[in-house]
């Protein structure tokens, strides 16, 4: 199966300059997929040209005249910008002619047209973003929601398991994953109402459902899932990725110490070297924007070649393993029960 992707080259603090490199890598490691590259035609031609031994057999380029830009207002992204190179490139999902989408632009604005264009799946009262989040295992703990949604229901937090359930079979091929709640503490009487509430109907729902889960067990791995309301979410989020920058940089900052500091730290290099391996924010980039009648990644604002590559790889295995179908599959079964 050939699999398709749409990319909006143009969305992102570097735009271009990330998005056709990282794009030009990925086709050299997957022979079975196609990139679709939208935004300023002539910008393209010209970055690709910068890669004679690219793939262009499978590069399609897509014109369009405009770019959301990071800080626009949602109402004009999606009411004015109807040219821009995300809209273009979500409306490749929308017509059948990619299998997902990947954009590095702003949050508000993609989930906003995305939601637009392509509508929610039925059943599903709120689509959610959901990403990894290095822990100390190894791996990475699914989380969710990361900003869509600041205030939620029971309901709506039971649905972002079940979103994730089948996104964590997909994507990372764990066959049962465990479903952590995030609340104040473990004990079933602790937080508020909405997360008590929302735990009853994860004990009832049929799936993994570990419990409650503290901040740390994020960074634990002690769940392979983890569900918060978007508020709290965003907030962890923003944290861990401040985290994981300050250890690189306290790396970096011991070999420009003394002679000995140096001399120790280049001791010690291999193991602090494996540790910012680990906890590279890059490694877990492409948020999942789940719930919705198409695959859409955000890619971090942010990201260099290194990490948009890692955003495609993850639009790839969504797209292949059809989570969207599943998905969608997962809640008329649920309707129906």
């Amino acid at each position: 199966m050939s699999v398709t992707l749409a990319i909006d080259a143009m969305g992102g603090d570097h735009g271009l300059v990330i998005t056709v490199p990282a794009c030009c890598d990925f086709l050299e490691k997957h022979s079975d997929v196609k990139v679709t590259l939208v935004g300023d035609a002539d910008l393209l031609k010209q970055a690709l040209s910068q890669f004679p031994k690219a793939p262009l057999d499978r590069i399609q380029i897509i014109p369009a005249s405009e770019v959301v830009l990071m800080d626009d207002p949602i109402e004009i992204a999606l009411r004015r910008k109807k040219d821009s190179s995300m809209r273009v490139a979500i409306t490749q999902v929308k017509e059948g002619l990619a299998d997902a989408v990947i954009s590095s632009g702003n949050t508000g604005a993609l989930m906003a047209i995305s939601r637009y264009i392509l509508k929610t799946l039925d059943g599903v009262d709120r689509p959610a973003i959901a990403t990894a989040i290095p822990n100390e295992l190894g791996s990475g703990t699914t989380m969710l929601d990361l900003g869509a949604n600041a205030d939620c229901e029971p309901m709506h937090l039971l649905q972002f398991a079940q979103m994730a359930n089948v996104m964590v079979q997909v994507v990372d091929g764990k066959e049962n994953p465990t479903i952590g709640l995030l609340n104040i503490g473990e004990e079933v009487i602790k937080g508020n109402e909405v997360v008590k509430q929302a735990s009853e109907l994860l004990r009832a729902s049929g799936l993994n459902f570990y419990g409650n889960v503290e901040g740390n067990d994020i960074f634990k791995g002690t769940t392979d899932i983890v569900v918060c309301d978007g508020f709290v979410g965003n907030v962890v989020l923003k944290a861990s990725e401040g985290l994981a920058k300050m250890m690189s940089g306290l790396i970096r900052q011991e070999f420009n110490r003394s002679l000995i500091t140096k001399l120790m730290a280049f001791c010690a290099m291999v193991p602090l070297l494996r540790v910012r391996k680990r906890v590279d924010h890059r490694r877990y980039n492409g948020a999942v924007l789940l719930g919705l009648r198409g695959c859409v990644i955000k890619s971090h604002g942010s990201a260099d070649r290194f990490g948009f590559g890692f955003a495609l790889e993850r639009a790839y295995e969504a797209a292949k393993n059809h989570m969207v179908e599943r998905i969608a599959t997962a809640f008329v079964v649920e309707t129906k029960e």
